[in-house]
Protein backbone atom coordinates (compact mmCIF):
# COMPACT_ATOMS: atom_id res chain seq x y z
CA UNK A 1 0.00 0.00 0.00
CA UNK A 2 1.81 3.47 -0.93
CA UNK A 3 2.08 5.59 1.31
CA UNK A 4 0.15 9.10 1.01
CA UNK A 5 2.25 12.44 -0.64
CA UNK A 6 0.97 14.41 2.21
CA UNK A 7 1.95 12.87 4.88
CA UNK A 8 5.29 12.54 7.38
CA UNK A 9 5.52 9.18 8.76
CA UNK A 10 8.03 8.47 11.42
CA UNK A 11 11.14 5.90 10.31
CA UNK A 12 9.27 3.19 12.54
CA UNK A 13 6.57 3.33 10.68
CA UNK A 14 8.72 3.40 7.48
CA UNK A 15 10.26 0.79 8.85
CA UNK A 16 7.86 -1.60 9.48
CA UNK A 17 6.07 -0.71 6.05
CA UNK A 18 9.52 -1.96 4.56
CA UNK A 19 9.54 -5.29 6.25
CA UNK A 20 6.28 -5.91 4.39
CA UNK A 21 8.69 -4.81 1.10
CA UNK A 22 6.89 -1.57 0.49
CA UNK A 23 9.08 -0.27 -1.84
CA UNK A 24 7.57 3.62 -1.50
CA UNK A 25 8.44 3.10 2.44
CA UNK A 26 12.13 2.29 1.28
CA UNK A 27 12.47 5.18 -0.98
CA UNK A 28 11.56 7.64 1.52
CA UNK A 29 13.51 5.38 4.19
CA UNK A 30 16.53 5.99 1.92
CA UNK A 31 15.72 9.58 1.30
CA UNK A 32 16.05 10.43 4.55
CA UNK A 33 19.30 8.58 5.60
CA UNK A 34 21.52 7.59 2.46
CA UNK A 35 23.24 11.28 2.90
CA UNK A 36 24.41 10.78 6.33
CA UNK A 37 24.75 6.99 5.33
CA UNK A 38 27.36 8.19 2.82
CA UNK A 39 29.03 10.34 4.41
CA UNK A 40 29.73 7.57 7.69
CA UNK A 41 30.93 4.54 5.06
CA UNK A 42 33.18 7.64 3.18
CA UNK A 43 34.50 8.44 6.61
CA UNK A 44 35.46 4.38 7.05
CA UNK A 45 36.53 3.33 3.93
CA UNK A 46 38.53 7.01 2.62
CA UNK A 47 37.11 6.62 -1.15
CA UNK A 48 34.17 7.67 -3.42
CA UNK A 49 33.71 4.06 -5.05
CA UNK A 50 34.31 2.09 -1.82
CA UNK A 51 31.94 4.13 0.10
CA UNK A 52 29.11 3.90 -2.95
CA UNK A 53 29.49 0.01 -2.95
CA UNK A 54 29.17 -0.08 0.89
CA UNK A 55 26.10 2.39 1.00
CA UNK A 56 24.67 -0.20 -1.79
CA UNK A 57 25.23 -2.95 -0.19
CA UNK A 58 23.93 -1.69 3.57
CA UNK A 59 20.13 -0.36 1.97
CA UNK A 60 19.98 -3.96 0.30
CA UNK A 61 20.77 -5.43 3.30
CA UNK A 62 17.87 -3.02 5.00
CA UNK A 63 15.52 -3.81 2.54
CA UNK A 64 15.97 -7.35 3.26
CA UNK A 65 16.25 -7.29 7.03
CA UNK A 66 13.95 -4.51 7.93
CA UNK A 67 12.08 -6.93 9.84
CA UNK A 68 14.60 -7.32 12.56
CA UNK A 69 14.26 -3.85 13.36
CA UNK A 70 12.89 -3.54 16.80
CA UNK A 71 11.91 0.47 17.54
CA UNK A 72 11.78 -0.55 21.10
CA UNK A 73 15.88 -0.97 21.08
CA UNK A 74 16.74 2.59 19.77
CA UNK A 75 15.33 5.11 16.41
CA UNK A 76 15.69 3.46 13.21
CA UNK A 77 18.91 6.15 11.88
CA UNK A 78 20.97 4.24 14.45
CA UNK A 79 20.09 0.80 13.08
CA UNK A 80 20.65 1.82 9.54
CA UNK A 81 24.45 3.89 10.04
CA UNK A 82 24.97 0.45 12.14
CA UNK A 83 24.07 -1.37 9.40
CA UNK A 84 26.17 0.92 7.33
CA UNK A 85 29.19 0.58 9.85
CA UNK A 86 29.48 -3.25 9.84
CA UNK A 87 29.15 -3.26 5.87
CA UNK A 88 31.92 -0.75 5.89
CA UNK A 89 34.15 -2.79 8.22
CA UNK A 90 33.29 -5.96 6.38
CA UNK A 91 34.41 -4.02 3.25
CA UNK A 92 38.10 -3.32 4.96
CA UNK A 93 38.51 -6.81 6.05
CA UNK A 94 37.97 -8.09 2.41
CA UNK A 95 40.56 -6.01 1.20
CA UNK A 96 42.88 -7.21 4.08
CA UNK A 97 42.52 -10.43 3.39
CA UNK A 98 42.85 -10.13 -0.45
CA UNK A 99 46.07 -7.98 0.18
CA UNK A 100 47.54 -10.92 2.48
CA UNK A 101 47.01 -13.06 -0.24
CA UNK A 102 48.64 -11.03 -3.02
CA UNK A 103 51.77 -10.80 -0.59
CA UNK A 104 54.33 -12.97 -1.15
CA UNK A 105 56.04 -15.71 1.02
CA UNK A 106 59.40 -13.72 1.99
CA UNK A 107 57.28 -10.58 2.83
CA UNK A 108 55.13 -12.92 5.29
CA UNK A 109 58.54 -13.98 6.52
CA UNK A 110 59.51 -10.46 7.20
CA UNK A 111 56.27 -9.69 9.00
CA UNK A 112 57.36 -12.84 11.48
CA UNK A 113 58.67 -12.45 14.88
CA UNK A 114 62.41 -11.98 14.63
CA UNK A 115 64.81 -12.58 17.73
CA UNK A 116 65.69 -9.62 19.94
CA UNK A 117 68.80 -8.64 17.75
CA UNK A 118 67.42 -9.09 14.82
CA UNK A 119 65.03 -6.37 15.53
CA UNK A 120 66.80 -4.18 16.88
CA UNK A 121 69.39 -4.58 13.58
CA UNK A 122 66.51 -4.04 11.42
CA UNK A 123 65.09 -0.96 13.27
CA UNK A 124 67.96 0.83 12.83
CA UNK A 125 68.45 0.11 9.30
CA UNK A 126 64.92 1.23 9.15
CA UNK A 127 65.45 4.08 10.55
CA UNK A 128 68.63 5.04 8.54
CA UNK A 129 66.97 4.44 5.40
CA UNK A 130 63.85 6.49 6.73
CA UNK A 131 66.37 9.34 7.39
CA UNK A 132 68.34 9.06 4.26
CA UNK A 133 64.78 9.09 1.99
CA UNK A 134 63.44 12.39 4.27
CA UNK A 135 66.79 14.34 3.07
CA UNK A 136 66.17 13.05 -0.69
CA UNK A 137 62.65 14.30 0.00
CA UNK A 138 64.29 17.78 0.53
CA UNK A 139 65.65 17.54 -3.08
CA UNK A 140 62.23 17.56 -4.62
CA UNK A 141 59.61 20.50 -5.53
CA UNK A 142 56.53 20.95 -2.98
CA UNK A 143 54.33 19.23 -5.57
CA UNK A 144 56.67 16.07 -6.03
CA UNK A 145 57.34 15.97 -2.42
CA UNK A 146 53.44 15.56 -1.98
CA UNK A 147 52.50 12.95 -3.84
CA UNK A 148 55.21 10.63 -2.59
CA UNK A 149 54.73 11.41 0.66
CA UNK A 150 51.09 10.76 0.42
CA UNK A 151 51.74 7.44 -1.47
CA UNK A 152 54.56 5.89 0.53
CA UNK A 153 54.30 7.30 4.19
CA UNK A 154 50.20 7.47 4.11
CA UNK A 155 49.71 4.48 1.63
CA UNK A 156 47.44 6.46 -0.28
CA UNK A 157 46.84 4.98 -4.08
CA UNK A 158 47.10 7.35 -7.35
CA UNK A 159 43.52 7.59 -8.00
CA UNK A 160 42.94 8.09 -3.98
CA UNK A 161 46.25 10.41 -4.41
CA UNK A 162 44.22 12.22 -7.23
CA UNK A 163 40.97 12.42 -5.77
CA UNK A 164 42.64 14.30 -2.29
CA UNK A 165 44.40 16.90 -4.26
CA UNK A 166 41.65 17.35 -7.05
CA UNK A 167 44.27 16.99 -9.86
CA UNK A 168 44.15 14.62 -12.86
CA UNK A 169 45.48 11.09 -12.26
CA UNK A 170 47.83 11.53 -15.11
CA UNK A 171 49.61 14.80 -13.06
CA UNK A 172 49.56 12.65 -10.04
CA UNK A 173 51.46 10.02 -12.06
CA UNK A 174 53.71 12.38 -13.56
CA UNK A 175 54.91 14.19 -10.62
CA UNK A 176 55.58 10.71 -8.80
CA UNK A 177 57.69 9.52 -11.74
CA UNK A 178 59.54 12.56 -11.99
CA UNK A 179 60.16 12.85 -7.98
CA UNK A 180 61.56 9.13 -7.76
CA UNK A 181 63.77 9.69 -11.16
CA UNK A 182 64.93 12.59 -9.33
CA UNK A 183 65.64 10.57 -5.65
CA UNK A 184 67.32 8.12 -8.20
CA UNK A 185 69.63 10.44 -9.40
CA UNK A 186 70.60 12.08 -6.09
CA UNK A 187 71.37 8.50 -5.00
CA UNK A 188 73.51 7.61 -7.66
CA UNK A 189 75.47 10.45 -7.55
CA UNK A 190 76.63 10.20 -3.74
CA UNK A 191 73.38 11.20 -1.24
CA UNK A 192 71.39 14.59 -1.06
CA UNK A 193 72.99 17.71 -0.89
Amino acid sequence: MPLEPDTTPSDAALMARVAAMDADAFERLYDRHAGAAYALAYRIVGTRQAADDVLQDAFLTVWRSAGHYDPRLGRARSWILAVVRNRAIDHLRRLTRIKERETPDDARAEREPAPAREQTEAAALRRAAGEEARGLLGELSDDQRRVIELAFYSGYSHSEIAGLLELPLGTVKARMNRGLARMRRVLTAGGPS
